[in-house]
């Protein structure tokens, strides 16, 4: 008699079933009939993710996860690299690609580094090469091996960027993929054949190219092509900073960091903020600005940049006065309502629009204003005989998620506004084909700061995370080409710094809830990093926002 495993599966309302001892999952999804709105990429396993080739022989919880779930847009464009990177191995055998980072709802990549630009009539074979992988639907297999095999495999094709990496976790047997006899090294699962995949474009872009992916919200359509130069710039700027320095993915920083290399690389580090900083407040003088609004989204340093700026202002005789948007919520009982029947707090309607922008004017026309003051207790606004007013010498300095949008300032001369847009926009990758998202970045930042100063969980943060990645999606991304100037706060040794911190706070992530799949993926990313102390962080980095030992009040 065939043994049996039972199943639970959540997407039809936690009911079981019965199967067949050593089914694969996607088996499992077609037994079933779930037909999810998009192509299904993946499932959480007891809250894993795990491939759909993956084989049950025990008792699981299983949820299906399409393309339009963070985890299946992870899988899907993951799975495409290694696509793209198979095709230019068998096309361009001694190129080496590196995919670099998000821009313009697509991926940065460059062939053989930036000061190669890569050719058309090269992009459109590579384009071609990929096409005819995709259409042979060749599978995507998964191997686990002791670490010396695997490392011997991807010394044999070369790639020393994913040696270093694997050789850095410590753990006697390594994952990792085959397309024919091409491998690769990726940390989240991939699809089981590269079928799967019939959505993608290749275009030239700068000096590398665009590998275009789905939607994130219609991932039956190519995502549309957004120009977004100032974003790339500053990406750019950064990625040839770190070249500079020798430090392009985590195994470069593990093998070459020691205690006195790290102190002078912080030291690097904070200097080249600091310059940036000085040079953004030089230029907001020189162009006679009396405000600067300053907009990014969760975790990205927006409070020590500001108050960072207002001390750089103050070295030129400026006197910066400061205005928060948070004082302009209407009253909670007019706040908007979400998609969900939950109040809004991220709409900017959630702002009482007129009042502000009628403050903001009269203000910038030199009168005295009183200004508001919101109190979240009540959940009220009420005035304090607080108030401001702008003298020859003074400007005004605004933070808020809203600030870039051009709904803020509707009305407002614009000769006299600086508009900033702050965000931690990661440079440094794993390695050549796996980069580090800059939405990590600021979910790890935020775990910290929460379980820190705010008493929250990592689950109750990762619970949230979604919530707050909506709003940012909706109200903030749209905007931030509307900046005169971009501010990386992302630094090149955080990794290492936050791993010290999040690891334990991660851990405390119940293995049986929804949120344990986003904490185990943070943790097997962490896993890659040294974990350094502080020593050497001074207290005005914009790091110590999240960690604690900052000199500036919050």
């Amino acid at each position: 008699m065939q043994q049996t495993v039972k199943i639970i599966c959540t997407n039809l309302g936690d009911r079981e079933f019965e199967f067949p001892m050593g089914i694969t999952l996607r088996e499992i999804y077609d037994a079933l009939q779930i037909n999810l709105p998009h192509k299904v990429m993946l499932a959480y396993v007891n809250y894993k993710a795990e491939s759909l080739s993956f084989q049950v022989f025990r008792p699981k919880i299983v949820e299906f996860l399409d393309a339009s779930s963070s985890a299946g847009y992870r899988t899907y464009v993951r799975s495409l690299t290694m696509v793209l990177s198979k095709a230019i191995r068998e096309l361009y055998p001694d190129d080496i690609l590196r995919v670099e980072h998000p821009v313009s709802h697509g991926y940065y990549c460059n062939i053989n580094g930036r000061e190669n630009k890569i050719a058309d009539d090269k992009i459109e074979r590579i384009r071609e090469r990929v096409r005819q992988i995709i259409e042979a639907d060749m599978p995507i297999e998964i191997h686990e091996s002791p670490k010396e095999e695997a490392i011997a495999i991807f010394e044999r094709q070369g790639d020393m960027d994913t040696v270093y990496l694997i050789d850095r976790m410590g753990k006697p047997f390594v994952t990792y993929y085959s397309l024919g006899r091409f491998y690769d090294y990726y940390l989240p699962v991939l699809v089981p054949s590269t079928g799967y995949l019939d959505l993608f474009d290749i275009v030239s872009y700068e000096d590398g190219m665009l590998l275009r992916v789905p939607d994130r919200n219609s991932p039956d359509h190519i995502a549309p092509f957004e120009k977004q130069p100032k974003l790339f710039g500053i990406f750019d700027e950064f990625a040839r900073w770190n070249a500079l320095l020798g430090i392009v993915n985590a195994g470069d920083f593990n093998r070459s960091i020691n205690t006195e290399i790290l102190e002078d690389l912080i030291k690097v580090s904070e200097a080249l903020h600091e310059k940036k900083i000085a040079q953004i407040a030089d230029r907001v003088i020189a162009e006679g600005k009396k405000t600067v609004l300053i907009s990014g989204p969760s975790s990205s340093g927006k409070t020590t940049f500001s108050k960072r700026l207002a001390i750089q202002l103050m070295t030129s005789g400026i006197k910066p006065l400061t205005l928060s948007m948070d004082n302009y919520f209407v009253d909670r009982k007019h706040t908007p309502i979400d998609d969900e029947g939950k109040p809004d707090y991220e709409s900017l309607y959630a702002l009482d629009l007129q009042l502000f922008r009628d403050d903001l004017s009269r203000i910038l026309q030199g009168e005295r204003v009183e200004i508001p003051t919101f109190d979240f207790a009540t959940g009220s606004r009420r005035y304090n005989g607080d108030s401001i007013k702008l003298n020859g010498d003074s400007i005004l300095v605004i933070e808020g998620i809203h600030a870039l949008n051009p709904e803020i300032s509707k009305g407002i001369d614009p000769a006299k506004i600086f508009k900033v847009y702050v965000s931690a926009l990661t440079t440094i990758s794993l390695d050549n084909h796996n980069w580090i998202s800059t939405t990590d970045n600021r979910l790890l930042r935020r775990i910290v700061r929460d379980s820190k100063f705010r008493s929250y969980s990592a689950r109750h943060t990762i619970g949230m995370w979604r919530s707050v990645r909506r709003g940012e999606d909706k109200w903030i991304f749209p905007f931030q080409e509307e900046a005169d100037v971009m501010f990386n706060s992302s630094l090149i040794f955080e990794f290492d710094v936050l791993r010290r911190h999040a690891v334990p706070v991660l851990e405390t992530v119940p293995q049986d809830c929804p949120e344990y799949a986003e904490a185990h993926r943070l943790l097997k990313f962490l896993q890659y990093f040294k974990s350094t102390n502080e020593v050497g962080i001074p207290s005005t980095s914009l790091l110590r926002e999240f960690l604690g030992g900052s000199n500036f009040k919050y």
